[in-house]
């Protein structure tokens, strides 16, 4: 049996690889202008309120809460989406293909947190257990778009898939563990929306703006109960009708949509406003503080160690086997670019702390530690032997 990409892969692919060059852009330029005459400028901007306040309902946050509560929604939206048509479809819809990239997911989510739970247990920093859990599918997919036919396809699929179960991790954790002013009147609200989205799909409904509509619903009553609103973003995804998932599938159309602004606009953003980081003060100990220790220790340490030791037992114990042309040098390899956590690692300190030092201490180790997993990734992919591969896999 061979398995083909499809065009949504490669168009996912293709935008998440570009957008990890843009991302880097976009973080160097925020750390320069923060250390600059105009980084307090900088600053405030991203904290000036915005918003309105019409018939009771009160929607006045900064330019940053928007940016995290509001276009991030639309990032878990499409990660929601993404999700849905590799469970449908794609390479978690067979399970002996799924079993491999889910087994190692696990070990690189749980590992990390033992970590930074084991250097934060009983402190202040406790929370920032989930941080080194998730990763960063931009930067990974385009840390190997560099490597170019170094590395087999079959590796991308594998990756992505594994990436693709962090995040529904991370999204797991933050719905559990974050919360924060929680609204019991709100949270029923939000739910009794979401049913009302599963009944029009049960009734054969269609059209994408019914969807959307009741979409926006949901997040503000999400919004409003305690628990992230972005979480309304993965929900909204499952109620849309996959069909059969080819073009006419509103899924399909709206994953199509969403790819280039998410990537393009909605994701630079995000790093605009959230690594704006002021070296200033005693930042330097905060990396070697218990919470960046095991920030450090979860995504340069825990991720590969848990996937490649994860992937070992499984196949091991007969549950899955390696990809076609893929080797354990190319496994190890994946494992540290999973230890790219920014954007999801960033996402959930800032769920995690309320301290403006924490925040800061966190960002920086989270940013340095990412930097250093994806050049060994990159290193290790690079060394290994480089074999054109025409197909991505045969049974």
């Amino acid at each position: 049996m061979k398995n083909k990409l499809s065009n949504l892969f490669v168009e996912f692919f293709e935008s998440e690889k570009a957008s990890g060059a843009i991302l880097i852009l976009c973080t160097i330029i925020s750390i320069i202008i923060a250390n600059s005459h105009f980084g307090k400028e900088y600053t405030n901007f991203w904290h000036t309120k915005i918003g309105f306040e019409a018939s009771g309902i009160v929607l006045k946050y900064s330019v940053e809460h928007w940016i995290n509560d509001g276009l991030m929604a639309v990032f878990f939206l499409l990660i929601g989406l993404e999700i849905e048509r590799e469970l449908y479809i794609g390479e978690l819809s067979d399970l002996k293909n799924a079993t491999l990239p889910i087994v190692a997911a696990i070990g690189g989510m749980a590992l990390p947190a033992l970590l930074h739970f084991l250097f934060n247990r009983g402190t202040e920093t406790q929370a920032g257990v989930g941080i080194p859990m998730a990763t960063d599918i931009a930067f990974a997919l385009g840390v190997l778009a560099l490597l170019g036919s170094k590395v087999p396809i079959s590796l991308k699929i594998f990756l992505t898939a594994l990436a693709i179960i962090d995040d529904l991790g991370a999204i797991v954790i933050i719905a559990l563990l974050y919360v924060s002013d929680f609204s019991f009147l709100y949270f029923v609200l939000a739910l009794v929306t979401f049913l009302a989205l599963l009944l029009i799909n049960r009734l054969g409904i269609h059209k994408l703006p019914f969807y959307l509509i009741l979409g926006i619903v949901m997040w503000y009553f999400m919004l409003k109960s305690g628990i992230h609103a972005t979480i309304a973003g993965v929900l909204l995804a499952f109620a849309i009708p996959f069909t059969n998932g080819d073009e006419n599938s509103p899924s399909y159309k709206l994953q199509h949509f969403l790819h280039k602004p998410v990537a393009f606009i909605i994701m630079p953003i995000f790093a605009l406003a959230n690594t704006g980081i002021a070296l200033t003060g005693h930042w330097l100990e905060g990396l070697v503080a218990p919470n960046g220790l095991g920030i450090f220790a979860g995504l340069f340490v825990g991720k590969p160690v848990g996937i490649v030791l994860f992937s070992f037992l499984a196949i091991k114990l007969g549950l899955s086997q390696l990809p076609n042309a893929v080797s354990w040098k190319h496994i190890i390899g994946a494992g540290f670019l999973g230890g790219i956590g920014f954007t999801m690692s960033i996402f959930i300190t800032l769920l995690a702390f309320g301290n403006p030092e924490i925040l800061q201490s966190s960002k920086i180790s989270i940013l340095l530690s990412s930097l250093l997993a994806g050049i060994v990734g990159f290193l290790i992919l690079n060394s290994t032997d480089s074999k054109p591969v025409a197909a991505t896999k045969n049974d």
